[in-house]
């Protein structure tokens, strides 16, 4: 209990209430599927470390190239310099797209990722003089917790404080009728862009909808010269099923964000991808007068002390290289497949705590019945904990909501064994 001693001492952790005074869990390593306590218990990550977790912990390959660059080069500022583990992630990144993109510009992790599809998105129309500053998002986004990604993402307890900070934006609900509503904002010709979790909307409680109706919406958008960001950064890396959520779209969008599975879950990092014509519009044009002692008025004036670390784009290689292997894309559709027979088997009748069951890909989702629904706030959540714990699982509830997003490396045994803990659970 000594470094939980010092931790209660001197660090301030996420999402924790500081009444509370919750006891971290001191993890002194981890291997695979399972983190282990100092005592040598083993807890099982079913929700990949918030999500950022593909390949299982402390994966070797990951390592192995990790300490390769170290040896190599550690870090250099990435304006005005260049490295092959940048270079080559970018081309991988873009390779995955098939030439929808073209261009890949680093960050440091999700919200970062989203900050700067943002600015793209205004600076875009700023540079073709046709300024646009409205943004559409959804009902329940939730885009990370930098002020431009609170911005875009729905109000609530947790952007409450910043309120006044925030700029305007619209939002629409997930329903058939958005779409009239979405086409007539779109008439106004004030919009820049619309932003969107592609299919699932994890903080909102893995809020699930159809990929046609996400269509319609981009199609819309494209129609009226709306530019459309996907936030990946939840479900991309195989977490739908497939590489991409928006690979299960008919139609392509303009920007992608990418974060949390990019590097395998080993370090931080974010990756914004755009289209040609995006890139196009922050050229230099000769005939345009500078007023900022020769610099280019349409550059993109954005960046970050550690963009491209050397180090972290070694780590998203490695991932890449066994997130492309065939063991992994069957990992990936056993555990889908193994959702799939879970939710076609339950019993509503035999289960009275539970209210409904439902999965996309390797994510499955769990709603329990609460007496007073508080949505994230529920009081459920910390009895969900506490009891998952218990089992030596670690699972994050959102209020009343319990999910599975496991690393790929879990096998049908602890997939069982998973399921088994979410049927026996209790209401007190």
């Amino acid at each position: 209990m000594e470094f939980v001693s010092r931790d209660l001492a001197s660090i301030w952790h996420p999402y924790t209430a500081v009444s509370d005074r919750e006891i971290p869990i001191y993890i002194e390593k981890a291997s695979g599927l399972y983190l282990y306590t100092e005592k040598g218990e083993a807890i099982m990550d079913a929700v990949g470390s918030w999500w950022v977790n593909l390949h299982g912990h402390s994966h070797p390959y990951i390592a192995k190239k990790i300490s390769e660059q170290a040896e190599t080069l550690e870090h250099v500022m990435f304006a005005g310099f260049t490295h092959k583990p940048a270079i080559k992630l970018a081309e991988a990144l873009l390779g995955l797209f098939n030439g929808r993109f073209s261009k890949v510009f680093y960050s440091d992790n999700g919200s970062t990722a989203v900050e700067v599809a943002l600015k793209m998105s205004f600076q875009f129309w700023f540079n073709k003089a046709c300024p646009k500053t409205k943004v559409l998002a959804l009902e329940g986004a939730y885009h990370g917790d930098t002020f431009g990604a609170m911005s875009v993402g729905e109000r609530s307890l947790f952007t409450q404080a910043f309120q006044s900070f925030l700029f305007d934006v619209v939002f629409i609900p997930l329903a058939e009728n958005s779409l009239q509503v979405a086409e007539e904002l779109f008439e106004t010709e004030e919009f820049a862009c619309f932003i969107f979790e592609p299919l699932i909307q994890g903080a909102a409680g893995m809020v699930m909808y159809e990929a046609r109706w996400l269509d319609q919406l981009i199609r819309l958008a494209k129609n009226k010269n709306v530019l459309c960001i996907a936030d990946e950064v939840f479900t991309g890396f195989g977490r739908t099923g497939k590489a991409f959520a928006i690979d299960h779209c008919q139609e392509s969008v303009d920007i992608i964000c990418l974060s949390k599975g990019l590097t395998g879950g080993a370090l931080p990092l974010g990756a914004t991808l755009c289209t040609t014509s995006i890139f196009e519009t922050f050229k230099e044009n000769s005939n345009q007068p500078s007023d900022l002692e020769g610099l280019n008025v349409k550059t993109f004036f954005h960046g970050h002390s550690f963009t491209a670390n050397p180090i972290a784009c070694a780590a998203a290689l490695a991932s890449l290289e066994l997130f492309s292997l065939p063991s992994c894309q069957d990992s990936i559709q056993a555990i889908e497949n193994s959702h799939k027979e879970f939710c076609n088997r339950f019993d509503p009748s035999k289960y009275p705590a539970i209210e409904t069951v439902r999965h996309k890909g390797v994510v499955l989702v769990i709603v329990y019945k609460a007496e007073h629904d508080h949505g994230y706030l529920s009081e459920m959540r910390n009895s969900l904990y506490t009891y998952f714990l218990s089992k030596g699982i670690l699972l994050r509830p959102l209020g009343n909501i319990v999910y599975l997003v496991p690393p790929y490396c879990i096998n049908s045994t602890e997939l069982e064994r998973l399921y088994q803990a979410i049927l026996d659970f209790e209401i007190s």
